[in-house]
């Protein structure tokens, strides 16, 4: 009987141990804040960007009520902080801000559905990451009406905050209890193997020619990126086509398009999408040429995307913001007056 208690006081030290040694592991491992470190479990000691991005005005992250609005911007998540919205509020156009998930798809009856809930301005900007587009542009075509009884409600505030700092450090409390020992081992092997490596189903770290020059993450010859941005295959000219449908059949509504690469095109395969490329080349009319820009902004702006992330970063953004202003003014006159700097 004695042996037998010793026996389970032994192995309930040695587990107690072990349990108590992964907790403080997992403590002391900071937090993600990238959705790619955090889905692959990556450290952020080696993928979190080490400059401070830049600040807007909060006065001017905010979106316009619908019927008051001279733009409307559907988009996903990299519309959410309306951060490069702010660029054309500075200039004094009136933005409203809503989502794909929130107007489901451009339906037959769009214009005459965007007219009902208020709005009555010229220009919608359709956004849309690379990824999704293609499927977007095909189910609204497919689709002649909007869902019955869905209103559309423009929310005032940013969607998702602005990361203009770091979150700040302390114990990694909400991470389970084997989250230290994974991210460790995860971080080893891409420190360890020469070539790219897959962590869980979603992300890929892939070796970046001249990475130290994009980024600034401690390992910045190699990138973090999203399994999905080849798993969903190119952009075609086919995508092109139905693109160009939508927007006759949406007129006098115009529509100007402005379709996202993926931060696997613009780092590694810019030829993901060459045909459509191509065409939008050809049609500048329909919306500006975000691949070209993404491509030549990369080596002019360190951290363009986030290194632990699948989004452009805060100076991604305020770059695409300046590109924007631009296009916008092509389709509607300046306004009168324009808001703070």
């Amino acid at each position: 009987m004695k042996n037998a208690a010793t026996l389970w006081l032994k192995t309930f030290c040695v587990g107690f141990a072990l349990i108590s040694a992964l907790l403080v592991w997992t403590l002391f491992t900071p937090a993600p804040y990238g959705d790619l470190t955090r889905i692959g479990r990556l450290s952020e000691t080696q993928f979190g960007w080490t400059h401070t991005p830049p600040t807007v005005d909060a006065a001017l992250l905010h979106s316009a009520p619908l019927d008051q609005a001279d733009v409307l911007v559907l988009g996903d998540s990299f519309s959410m902080t309306l951060y490069w919205q702010a660029d054309l509020v500075r200039a004094g156009y009136k933005v409203a801000t809503t989502y794909w998930g929130e107007i489901g798809y451009m339906c037959g009856d769009f214009n005459e559905w965007l007219r009902a809930q208020g709005f009555k301005g010229k220009l919608v900007i359709a956004q849309s990451i690379e990824r999704a587009f293609d499927e977007r542009v095909q189910r609204s075509e497919a689709c002649a009406h909007i869902d019955e009884g869905r209103k559309l409600k423009i929310r005032p505030d940013p969607f998702l905050g602005p990361l203009t700092q770091k979150p700040s450090g302390g114990l990694n409390w909400s991470a389970k209890l084997t989250t230290g020992l994974i991210t460790w081992r995860n971080t080893r092997r891409t420190l360890n193997e020469p070539g790219d490596t897959q962590h869980g189903d979603e992300t890929l770290v892939r070796v970046v020619p001249d990475g130290c020059k994009q980024f600034t993450h401690a390992l910045c010859n190699k990138l973090p990126i999203f399994k999905e941005d080849i798993d969903h295959g190119p952009l075609t000219q086919q995508t092109f086509e139905r693109m160009q449908r939508i927007t006759a059949t949406q007129a006098p509504l115009q529509i100007l398009w402005m379709v996202i690469p993926n931060k696997t095109t613009v780092y590694l395969d810019r030829e993901h999408s060459a045909a459509f490329v191509q065409r939008l080349r050809a049609h500048p009319e329909l919306g500006p040429n975000l691949f070209d820009f993404a491509e030549a902004a990369r080596h002019e702006v360190k951290d363009f995307y986030f290194p632990n992330d699948t989004h452009m970063s805060m100076f991604g953004q305020r770059a695409m913001g300046a590109l924007m202003l631009q296009e916008v003014r092509k389709h509607l006159p300046p306004p009168t007056s324009a808001t703070g700097s």
